[in-house]
């Protein structure tokens, strides 16, 4: 008996899906996931303001970016969804307006989660590099950490990992350091033991 023929997945069945189902297409298969819990939108949330002000409003830093949370992304035949992706300003000119971007991202960061580490760590991080992202950040707000890499040539290398305490000066955001720490809203609320 012959295996049955694979569809690739197509801009429909994400149109397909209910509200509370994101979804992306990857090398061709639709991946869905629910709505992230709070530890991952605190986190992707925190950054988001941690950055936004210096770098998109130029409040106490350079601005010059554009910084959105969950933008979708058409890269080629792929579908994704970041966390949260910034382009340097003069890249976007003239080209919003849909309810998606066709340009590849300079800075992604993905909040990892057990449902998502796995697309995040391997098909994203290669569909990323295809479309040269210059720069990536894993924050797991679970672990506490943050790794960031940069694209050299097509691979990712890790130059940077963060952890408790840490100020993070990073690329391409190192000239305004945040702690680490300050990414984890709902620590301060929970009950010592």
């Amino acid at each position: 008996m012959a295996s049955p023929i694979k569809i690739p997945a197509t801009y429909a069945d994400i149109e397909a899906l209910p509200p509370h189902v994101r979804g992306e297409i990857l090398f061709g298969t639709l991946r869905t996931q629910p709505r992230p819990a709070s530890p991952h939108i605190g986190a992707a949330s925190g950054l988001g303001m941690m950055l936004g002000g210096p770098f998109q409003m130029g409040r106490g830093g350079p601005g010059g970016w554009i910084i959105y949370d969950e933008p979708e992304l058409h890269l080629g035949p792929h579908v994704v969804v970041p966390d949260l992706a910034g382009w340097h300003r003069e890249r976007l000119a003239g080209k919003l307006g849909a309810s998606w971007i066709d340009v590849a991202p300079d800075w992604i960061c993905e909040v990892l989660s057990d449902s998502t580490r796995g697309f995040d760590k391997r098909d994203k991080m290669r569909i990323y590099a295809t479309y040269q992202v210059t720069y990536l950040w894993h924050l797991d707000p679970v672990s506490r950490v943050l790794e960031v890499y940069t694209l050299q040539g097509k691979d990712w290398l890790l130059v940077g990992t963060f952890v408790g305490l840490d100020m993070v000066a990073a690329p391409p955001f190192e000239s305004n350091p945040f702690l680490l720490n300050e990414l984890w809203p709902l620590e301060a609320l929970q009950p010592e033991s």
